[in-house]
């Protein structure tokens, strides 16, 4: 059986142009999955398991969250502990343009 090719993301490629040591964990993609199912297919708990969510205040500036797979943020509270009006999650299009992904 063929081995299946991994996509060189950009963080795959900085690493190994940095000379990082690393390995990769591959699994099977499910739409709408989440951490739940990165946890599951990795055989960690959801709470070790680090997700970056990207988000804009009202003037539309990114804002990088990263936080616990199993916690859900609160934009409000995050608003509030920045000193901005409102925070909300980017649209696809422009968070990819952020980071890359």
């Amino acid at each position: 059986m063929a081995k299946e090719k991994i996509p060189s993301t950009p963080a795959i490629r900085f690493m190994k142009g940095q000379g990082v040591a690393f390995s990769l964990h591959p699994y099977v993609y499910e739409e709408h999955g989440g951490t739940g199912v990165a946890s599951r297919e990795l055989g960690v708990d959801e709470h070790a398991v680090i997700k970056t969510l990207v988000m804009e205040d009202e003037a539309r500036r990114p804002i990088i969250v990263l936080m616990d797979g199993d916690r859900q943020v609160s934009t409000k509270a995050l608003a509030r502990n920045i000193g901005v009006k409102t925070v909300s999650p980017c649209d696809p299009a422009v968070a990819e343009r952020h980071t890359g992904y």
